[in-house]
């Protein structure tokens, strides 16, 4: 009989223990889902890529003459980049991997070297209350209407300021929600462009007021090289866009930068203002046109348009574009003309010459 009890007690036990067991292990797969299915649900992958077919109508198409502006600057069929950004984000925190790769990209980030030059971006933030987000890392300019990515801007190539404004800074920036219409943001950068490190000892300051989500108000300024070979840089920029009606949309760009030169010498920079109207025709086809005067003023930048012997040049830039997408493709064909004070492209007999049209057709594949 205290063997029967015995094996009693035990096969009950046994029995318990077992139930008790598998009640844990589903409880542990359970949990393990949930927090599975919490890190996924916090991680979004998105990204584009893009290519371009190049004509010119009046110059060269067998040396790569386009407009002195970034990106879009081959002739025939060419590539633009694909980009893939990685965002993961809680309720507090997060971060931003923003790479690219192709031409595009390697024009984005040309301060870069080795597997840096894959980085568009790399920051963290933090959200410290409702009002105040802080973010230290490399991130995209806050300054000007256009943007790096081809999927955000609705002309396929780029304007003059965008071109020779800043495109990136690394740094720490913070952002104030002052109330229901007013922003405000502060910054402490390297020098421009620089963003992978400090190569001078020096750094730039920025700031941002924010008026309705549709108008800011963006200055830097500081030392951009080394501080006995190039004085401190001044920019301001105004950016703004609005929806005059359901369907026809305005946007504007201004912007004037300034670098003190040697004693007893004027100021030299470069301004420029751009009109974005657009128009909706359906659902799936906009037209737009960009509209930029931009001027270059006792400067070296040679490499923007010509310049006559004081260092001064103009150009009026004009893009026609059309916006047609197909789910999530979007097929971009536009022509311009840039039209400069001074000579700056070689037409097709090799003569020099004060302007440039061409046609471009740019396929942009954005998820």
């Amino acid at each position: 009989m205290k063997t029967k009890s015995v094996l009693n007690f035990f096969k009950k036990n046994l029995l318990i223990t077992i139930l008790f067991l598998c009640h844990t292990t589903y409880a542990l797969q359970e949990d393990t889902s949930l927090s599975v299915k919490n890190i996924t649900s916090n991680i979004h992958l998105s990204g584009s890529i893009d290519g371009y077919y190049r004509y010119n109508f009046n110059t060269s198409n067998t040396n790569s003459i386009a407009p002195k502006t970034s990106f879009v600057n081959q002739s025939g069929f060419a590539l633009g980049m694909a980009n893939t950004i990685f965002a993961y984000k809680n309720k507090e925190t997060g971060i931003i991997a923003d790479l690219v790769f192709g031409p595009r990209g390697k024009d984005a980030v040309f301060n870069s070297e080795g597997s840096s030059q894959v980085i568009n971006q790399l920051y963290a933030y933090w959200n410290i209350t409702k009002s105040i987000k802080l973010t230290f890392g490399n991130f995209n300019t806050f300054l000007g209407y256009e943007v790096i990515s081809p999927s955000e801007n609705f002309n396929y190539s780029t304007s003059y300021m965008f071109s020779y404004g800043p495109f990136s800074h690394t740094g720490l920036k913070a952002d104030f929600t002052i109330n229901e219409k007013w922003s405000a943001m502060f910054s402490i950068m390297n020098p421009t462009d620089y963003t992978e490190t400090n190569p001078f000892d020096t750094y730039i300051i920025g700031g941002q007021l924010g008026y309705n989500g549709n108008t800011y108000l963006n200055i830097r300024y500081g030392n951009e090289g080394k501080p006995k070979e190039v004085a401190p840089s001044f920019q301001v920029d105004l950016t703004s866009w609005w929806n005059l009606t359901p369907s026809f949309y305005l946007g504007i760009n201004t912007t004037y930068l300034t670098t003190k030169l040697e004693e007893g010498k004027e100021s030299s920079g470069f301004y420029g203002v751009a009109l974005y109207p657009q128009l909706k025709i359906s659902g799936n086809l906009s037209i737009g046109v960009r509209s930029e005067y931009f001027t270059v003023y006792n400067s070296g930048l040679t490499d923007a348009i010509g310049l006559n012997f004081d260092g001064d040049g103009s150009v009026l830039a004009t893009t026609f574009t059309m916006d047609y997408s197909i789910g999530n493709l979007t097929l971009k064909p536009e022509f311009r003309l840039d039209t400069t004070s001074e000579n700056s492209f070689i037409d097709r007999e090799g003569e020099i010459t004060k302007s440039i049209s061409s046609f471009v057709i740019g396929s942009i594949y954005k998820f």
